[in-house]
């Protein structure tokens, strides 16, 4: 029998299981008491900065539209070999344009791939959108170890 057990994950795991972008969950909060919004989201990952980069849709019908400054949560799960992974970022969305940010960021930003993924209805180049990054306050990377009894 096998028992399944959550361990950490090493730097190198981590970068490894995230690779430079992919899809992800992100939970910003609401200016009211409801519970946050969160909505799945494509990002880049610079592991070279362990910075995260996201491509948000914003506007007037946009719950992100105000997101620039907000402590968030996200999170990126998936399966490998049949065992579950899962890294949990916590820390501030910042707002990323030339004129906001340094050129490292942008360097870092040019490092990563953020998957366009249409979830719109309607065409994306009607979709406006807004470019943030992530700096960790927090990252929780586990993965699940079977231990074979």
């Amino acid at each position: 029998m096998n028992r399944t057990e959550s361990i950490g994950m090493d730097a190198g795991e981590r970068d490894s299981f995230l690779g430079i972008g992919g899809t992800g969950v992100i939970s910003v909060p609401r200016s009211d008491d409801s519970p946050p919004h969160s909505v799945p989201v494509s990002y880049g990952y610079d592991r070279s900065e362990t910075t995260f980069y996201f491509r948000l849709a914003v506007g007037s019908d946009s719950a992100k539209q105000d997101a620039g400054g907000s402590s968030v949560t996200f999170v990126v799960y998936g399966q490998e070999g049949g065992a579950w992974q899962s890294v949990v970022v916590t820390g501030r969305l910042e707002e990323t344009s030339e004129a906001s940010v340094a050129t490292g960021s942008l360097e870092g930003l040019q490092r990563v791939h953020i998957p366009l993924v249409d979830i719109f209805g309607r065409p994306t180049k009607d979709v406006p959108f807004g470019f943030y990054r992530l700096v960790p306050d927090e990252i929780t990377a586990r993965k699940e170890s079977s231990d074979p009894q």
